[in-house]
């Protein structure tokens, strides 16, 4: 199996039979035929923050693959038991040293984790509380940048098209 499928069962996790790729509701999705079971290959939630000095925001540099040297916002996987906005929380304060506080949804965004990972990305604008900048276990770097001028790629589309917006509405702002 290739694509989002590759990530499918092969048997069937409540009755153990061999899963076939059948028509659930227009969509091919893994199904087992003796029981019933369907796999919904479903999109993982991530969330992130958007933090501003002034007319800079806030960006990462990927330590590690996929993307490593990369940039992105301070974001990360939403955990099991963890509400989004607690985890665009936690991730910056693992990423950038920095304690935040959320103060509203900006985006959600549709992305692909390399390489075809659908993610849903919930963007939340943030207030620096305090902390010390520094690059956690999983960065390379952190610092403040215009949107319209990162220090480098910046690693996936939904994050490209947060940065996008935010540096037209500093545009339109006159900032």
């Amino acid at each position: 199996m290739s694509g989002p499928l590759r990530h499918a069962f092969r048997y069937c996790p409540q009755c153990r039979q061999p899963l076939a790729v059948g028509d659930e509701g227009g969509v091919g999705r893994p199904s087992c035929s003796a029981c019933g079971f369907v796999q919904y290959l479903n999109p993982s939630p991530a969330a992130a923050a958007v933090i501003r000095r002034g007319n800079l925001v806030c960006l990462v540099q990927r330590k590690f693959a996929p993307k490593a040297g990369e940039w992105t916002l301070p974001a990360g996987f939403i955990e099991y038991d963890e509400a989004p906005d607690e985890a665009a929380r936690r991730e910056t304060r693992e990423e950038t040293g920095l304690d935040v506080r959320i103060d509203g949804l900006l985006a959600v965004h549709q992305g692909v984790l390399p390489p075809d990972r659908p993610v849903i990305l919930i963007v939340y604008a943030a207030t620096e509380l305090g902390g010390e900048l520094l690059a956690g276990d999983d960065a390379a770097a952190v610092g403040f940048w215009p949107p319209d001028a990162p220090p480098g790629p910046i690693a996936f589309s939904s994050h490209r098209r947060v940065l996008a917006a935010l540096a037209a509405a500093d545009r339109e702002a006159g900032r």
